[in-house]
């Protein structure tokens, strides 16, 4: 590992990881909440419920399957395991979700890292709670890669996986034809999906009318299913057989992947249309569907075999292997989306180094591809389909992602709710008991899955962890040492003005986040080519915890103390979803009067930093994680793309910093 490397030399961000939302799929934006009340209900169909809406398709039959069908099909077991889906999918999506978590938000927004703001806020952004939270966040973000990874291959593969029951001569071609379809998914994204957007809400409608509509057949001619609705059978099942509810536990909790993203895109469509969407629709098509399923599986218990499809009448079965995988698509595309939008905000705050990051849509903000992180995850869902070959196998791996994201929710929630919420000690009690009670069920149902194909997430969560957490190590480090080399800002220009320091015609721009110390560059420019521009403006770009930055809120100007040296800093606030353009950040101020008249966009250098990161024996970090911190930052991302600036116009200086 080599222990010098030229690089970009790492810009430090603002502490704002814990004031950042998660993502949510491309394909919608700030616009929609102007749309009236129907049209939001239907795109929140569209891009909230892919993933737990199309969990009927593999849920049940992986409860039945696992551990060699220790579940039986007995009205016994078939009444509790329907008990434990419907109350989980009450308890932690209705109740926890959608009634109660909903309700933290920061400026709109939802997730894991909104919900981290908010205990930020209350406990104070230095406290030991708030460095703890900042942890959690960075846990809940590597727990959605992992999950990321696994849910276009299992979706898509058990959709594809119908023609087995409805054309078994076409059993063979279900890998290559799963393989063809998320192969031209993830090739589709660089083009964005704001042509296809607009099919999505009317296709997942389309899909939770028919999935209900199948399973209120079957529960018609066979009503007794309907007892699975009472918790009581639930609890006979547990406490009857507690080994064997223990491992249909670990298949549960399928029912609920994808409950997170109820509130991860509360952003795009607010409270009212998502909770209208899922109590009117998504929550009664869901259970008709399950019980539909139990009832078939009484009726004739080799139905276990694949219950989703053996719902439908034959002729139909061809048909809904058409619809539902689209559905699954939309469920992946969903996953996808958000990968590359959780991706940008990571880089934005510091988690991850500076990726290639390209605008798909003039009008939305979120609609962004990542070639990186496109290519990454199409290799691991490719290699996923590939060793696993099912939906059953592939199934032992998912779960454990999903019930740690769940659990860094709750933890997060019970600590809003008491510090800003002033809960009573029984009601955190209750919350505490109840969701943190299943959700750690769950996980420890899924622990046992972690040598059959559990450890695969926990691997993928693992990695991104340890790449987050060493890259925001590296970076304090080499921003304390940047500052030292860089020197006092105000110094430089007091040494300016003393010398006289020859000026040419023109403007440099210095990207730079402070105006405490000197860019590296600038200092490099004056020394070796003993020249300044008549016209230096050292711009900070700065990420909001907000998800836009008004217009006339994104500029300010500071003179630096003199208004005749020529030199000035203008501050650039974006927020998570806005593209930091620096270029265009210059024209605006200029017309704004923040910034000279002398100031020429079209006549303007800027000048980026690069230098050496040199491995040192300092301490602060394993030389292991030095190397691993100089090979991130020596394949990051062009700063001059993030930037949007032009190449004509860009010339890269700088000097060398330890590590």
């Amino acid at each position: 590992m080599p222990d010098a490397v030229t690089s970009p030399i790492p810009e430090p961000v603002p502490d704002a990881v814990a004031e950042q939302p998660p993502d949510r799929p491309a394909g919608t934006g700030r616009s929609l909440r102007q749309s009236n009340a129907a049209a939001l209900v239907v795109a929140a169909l569209g891009v909230v419920f892919g993933d737990i809406g199309t969990s009927p398709l593999y849920a049940l039959q992986t409860v039945f399957s696992l551990d060699h069908n220790r579940v039986q099909a007995t009205p016994g077991d078939v009444y509790g395991v329907i008990s434990l889906v419907f109350w989980s999918i009450t308890l932690i999506v209705s109740v926890k979700y959608v009634t109660i978590i909903m309700r933290a938000d920061n400026h709109g927004e939802g997730g894991v890292l909104a919900l981290a703001a908010l205990v930020r806020q209350v406990a104070g952004p230095r406290s030991v709670v708030a460095v703890r939270v900042i942890v959690l966040a960075i846990v809940g973000a590597a727990l959605f890669y992992g999950d990321s990874v696994i849910t276009p291959a299992i979706s898509v593969l058990s959709a594809v996986e119908g023609l087995k029951v409805a054309a078994p001569d076409l059993a063979d071609l279900v890998v290559p034809i799963a393989v063809a379809i998320l192969t031209i998914l993830f090739v589709a994204q660089r083009f964005g999906t704001s042509r296809i957007g607009s099919l999505f809400g009317p296709v997942m409608s389309l899909w939770f009318v028919v999935i209900g509509v199948a399973g209120l057949a079957e529960i018609l001619p066979n009503p007794d299913i309907l007892r699975g609705l009472s918790p009581s059978y639930a609890a006979e099942f547990v406490g009857l057989h507690p080994f064997i509810a223990f491992v249909a536990l670990g298949a549960v909790v399928l029912c609920i992947t994808g409950a997170e993203a109820l509130y991860a895109d509360m952003g795009h469509f607010g409270r009212a249309p998502i909770r209208r969407a899922w109590f009117f629709l998504v929550f009664p098509a869901l259970t008709l569907n399950y019980l539909g399923q139990g009832a078939l599986i009484l009726r004739d218990p080799s139905n276990t075999s694949s219950p989703f499809f053996l719902l439908l009448p034959g002729w139909a079965r061809i048909p809904m292997v058409v619809l539902a995988t689209a559905a699954t698509v939309i469920a992946s595309q969903a996953v996808i989306s958000g990968a590359f939008s959780v991706s940008r905000q990571a880089v934005q705050l510091g988690l991850l180094p500076p990726l290639r990051i390209r605008q798909t849509s003039e009008r939305e903000a979120g609609q962004v591809y990542l070639p990186a992180v496109n290519w990454t995850l199409f290799a691991g869902v490719l290699l996923l389909i590939l060793a696993f070959r099912s939906s059953e196998r592939l199934a032992t791996a998912y779960g454990i992602a999903v019930t740690g994201a769940l659990l860094v929710d709750t933890t997060l929630l019970v600590i809003v709710a008491r510090r800003r919420w002033r809960w009573r000690a029984w009601q955190i009690g209750l919350a505490v008991l109840v969701f943190g009670g299943i959700e750690l069920s769950f996980l420890a149902a899924n622990l046992t899955k972690v040598l059959s194909g559990g450890w695969l997430p926990l691997l993928i969560a693992a990695t991104v962890f340890l790449i987050m957490t060493t890259w925001r190590k590296g970076r304090e480090i080499t921003v304390h040492n940047r500052a030292t080399a860089e020197g006092s800002l105000e110094e430089f220009i007091e040494k300016v003005r003393r010398h006289e320091v020859t000026r040419v015609d023109g403007t440099a721009v210095f990207p730079h986040p402070t105006k405490d110390t000197t860019p590296l560059a600038l200092r490099a420019n004056l020394e070796h080519n003993h020249v300044l521009h008549d016209q230096v403006l050292i711009v900070s770009a700065r990420p909001e915890g907000v998800p836009h930055v008004e217009p006339e809120h994104r500029l300010s100007g500071d003179d630096l103390g003199y208004t005749d040296d020529g030199i000035m800093h203008l501050t650039v606030r974006y927020g998570f979803f806005d593209t930091p353009d620096l270029p265009a950040a210059v024209r605006k101020a200029k017309d704004d009067g923040l910034v000279p008249s002398e100031v020429d966009p079209n006549d303007t250098s800027y000048f980026l930093s690069r230098g050496v990161l040199r491995r040192t024996d300092a301490p602060g970090m394993s030389r292991w994680r030095k190397a691993l911190f100089i090979v991130l930052a020596h394949n990051a991302g062009d700063p001059a793309e993030f930037f949007q600036l032009p190449r004509s116009q860009t010339v890269i200086m700088g000097s060398d910093v330890d590590v």
